[in-house]
């Protein structure tokens, strides 16, 4: 599917029909998100890839009592890292340098840089922008998502202490910051399936400076 067919195709389902998307479009789809952008590439977040029914139940009578939790085929949570530290930062350089077959020590310019950055922000400002980080991700699933023809529906709207403990989040270092259902939609029983898309129009929309 062509990419501007597809996100014309695309919506945020509100009735799923239970359908379980195939494993080779899940891997694409999450594949999408480890590919995606983050600031500095610290990608300081976590998808947790969530199959099972029983699990899933939980969440929705604990946590978000939103149809397509139980009715879609996979359920994605973003979780941002509770705490950012030095050691996450020393990690990610080492990555950086066995990736690209370089030293460490010709990154350290680099590894001040972020150190000094991200570790003087407080910790209510850190979680800001980390879950600024997820959000990205998130819209590289909803893009990749539309374009394997797979529906997903984000979800902000639950109950985000109860999802954690239910998780166990906390002992991850971890804090949930959104949702996707991942499924296909139930043309006869969701309202929206067949209406037409709204979007303002490209005029006014877009500010053009020259």
């Amino acid at each position: 599917m062509e990419l501007l067919e597809a996100m014309n195709w695309r919506y945020a389902a509100k009735k799923m029909n239970g359908q379980k998307v195939p494993a080779e479009k899940l891997d694409t789809i999450l594949e999408a998100i480890r590919l995606s952008a983050s600031s500095v590439g610290l990608q300081p977040y976590n998808v947790i890839v969530i199959d099972n029914h029983e699990l899933k139940g939980k969440i929705h009578e604990k946590a978000c009592p939103q149809p397509q939790i139980v009715e879609g085929s996979h359920l994605l949570v973003f979780a941002h890292w509770a705490n950012l530290d030095a050691s996450q930062i020393d990690a990610y350089i080492q990555l950086i340098a066995s990736t690209r077959n370089v030293s460490v020590e010709s990154l350290t310019p680099f590894a001040d840089s972020i150190k000094g950055g991200l570790l003087s922000k407080t910790p209510e400002d850190q979680a800001i922008w980390a879950s600024r980080q997820a959000y990205i991700g998130l819209g590289s699933a909803l893009i990749a998502a539309a374009t394997e023809h797979v529906d997903a529906t984000p979800m902000e709207g639950f109950n985000a202490a109860a999802l954690d403990e239910l998780l166990d989040l906390p002992a991850k270092g971890l804090r949930s910051v959104a949702l996707v259902a991942l499924g296909y939609r139930d043309d006869e029983k969701d309202f929206l399936a067949k209406a037409p898309k709204v979007r303002r129009a490209k005029e006014q929309f877009f500010i053009e400076l020259a």
